[in-house]
């Protein structure tokens, strides 16, 4: 229960000292891709399965969605907050259920300058009706908003995660959240 307390005072406490950040990139300082144009000459990353889950309220707390991957390995979503200041942050954890040590390296981002190695950087918010895909925000120094040193989960252990996003439309409550090889789960961001 603490390590809980803990993961999500740590995605307030970087939400709240990010809330002032600006972005690069287009006028809005949002990084977005279009998702016709990516379907074109994707990595075949986009191909994973899609929940038919009808996404739950992130403000009743609890569980916003599951998505269960190889070797026993499940991460749950607890919280989908959008804030003031153009952000969604989502949290939860990842548990191994299996019964051999778990490193996601497949769910860190496909950029070479990334130092962590072992994080959620590949992480995306896609919202299907707009033909949008929000990318997990990086710093000034490149790197991911998200959580990193995921490596070496034990079998029974679960840690906290989280990633930050630019947050699409106010009009957009309903997304999907993707992690690489993984299936994607329909999630309702809060605020």
């Amino acid at each position: 229960m603490s390590s809980r307390i803990a993961g999500a005072a740590l995605v307030v406490v970087i939400s709240l000292a990010l809330a002032g950040c600006g972005g690069e990139g287009n006028d809005d300082g949002k990084k977005t891709i279009d998702l016709n144009a990516a379907r074109g000459g994707g990595s075949g990353s986009d191909t994973a399965p899609k929940s038919s889950e009808e996404p739950v309220s992130s403000s009743g707390g609890g569980k916003l969605g599951e998505i269960k991957g190889p070797d026993g390995v499940v991460v749950t979503l607890t919280s989908a907050v959008r804030d003031k200041g153009g952000f969604v942050t989502v949290g939860g954890t990842v548990a191994n259920r299996g019964s051999k040590p778990y490193t996601p390296l497949t769910w860190r981002s496909k950029e070479t300058e990334m130092k962590s190695q072992s994080s959620v950087s590949g992480a995306s918010l896609i919202d299907s009706a707009g033909k949008k895909r929000y990318l997990v925000l990086r710093d000034t120094d490149g790197e991911c908003l998200c959580t990193t040193g995921l490596v070496n989960i034990r079998p029974g252990e679960s840690r906290p995660v989280f990633a930050q996003f630019p947050a699409p439309p106010a009009s957009v409550t309903d997304v999907d959240f993707q992690l690489p090889a993984m299936p994607s789960v329909r999630i309702r961001i809060s605020g």
